[in-house]
């Protein structure tokens, strides 16, 4: 199922940065997970997401975990390997 939702949202992609904030891989930009989310304590490495929101900053709303191999494997027109 995760797969499948990567499939159809694999240019919302976001790497884990090392002070606990999110890149967006494609056009790369500084956000976090929404304090709702369910993964805002678990800070998973690789999530995609549905939409951004803006409040105080920019959070990422129904997020879940992927495997960063799966957006290569998806979208190789979208992603070079430099990106993953």
């Amino acid at each position: 199922v995760k797969k499948c939702v990567t499939a159809g949202f694999f240019y919302h992609a976001a790497k884990l940065q090392k002070n606990g904030s999110y890149r967006t891989v494609k056009n790369p930009q500084t956000v976090s997970i929404h304090p709702s989310s369910g993964l805002a304590k678990e800070l998973p490495r690789w999530v995609v997401y549905h939409e951004l929101v803006f409040t105080t900053k920019e959070y990422m709303r129904q997020v879940i975990e992927i495997k960063p191999e799966w957006l290569g494997g998806i979208a190789p027109h979208y992603y070079k390997r430099k990106e993953k």
